[in-house]
């Protein structure tokens, strides 16, 4: 078994939704357990136009080869519509594998450590977050390059505080601030 980081990403439809839905997709797939999801982030798109990123980072442990797992994403990625029209162009979902344990892969279509991962604040806020002593392969600490990503817009998502209905059905609104649960 392998641990390896997953970076999600969508900014077309509802984003927010895609990411906890694509969660729940890895988690049912048997040759992986999701072991910790990030918070939910906002980003601003870098290298491209539209709309603000929603994005957030799994940790799993899979019995999957690297490359499987790279099709299993693009997989999962079609599932949700995702198209390619050109470089760069808004998505629906994005999976890009950004470690996959300490493995070093160079190939045409997968480099492991993710190439661009500590330029992206989206991706080194919530990696971060999930594993504060990260090392990543052949270039150390990743929260040693949080500030070489200082400049870049990122703020963490509110988490859904939905009510919890009494047990007759209804919301019991005495008790509604202590009442709440994350719904994630």
């Amino acid at each position: 078994m392998t641990i390896a980081y997953l970076g999600l990403g969508a900014n077309l439809g509802d984003a927010r939704q895609t990411l906890k839905d694509a969660v729940v997709c890895l988690a049912q797939q048997h040759t992986i357990t999701v072991l910790a999801k990030s918070s939910v982030y906002r980003t601003a798109p870098i290298d491209a136009s539209g709309d603000d990123y929603f994005n957030c980072v799994v940790k799993l442990e899979t019995s999957l080869p690297a490359r499987a797992l790279l099709r299993l994403c693009h997989h999962i990625e079609l599932q949700f519509g995702r198209e390619r029209p050109y470089r760069n162009a808004p998505r629906t979902l994005d999976l890009d594998i950004l470690l996959y344990g300490a493995s070093s892969i160079d190939e045409a279509d997968l480099v492991v450590p993710h190439p661009r991962m500590t330029q992206r604040a989206f991706v080194l806020v919530p990696l971060v977050e999930l594993e504060p002593d990260l090392i990543l392969p052949q270039r150390g600490r990743a929260d040693s390059f949080i500030a070489d990503v200082a400049d870049q817009r990122i703020e963490k998502v509110a988490a859904c505080q939905c009510m919890v209905g009494t047990p007759s059905g209804g919301t019991d609104t005495s008790t509604a601030p202590s009442n709440k649960t994350d719904c994630r």
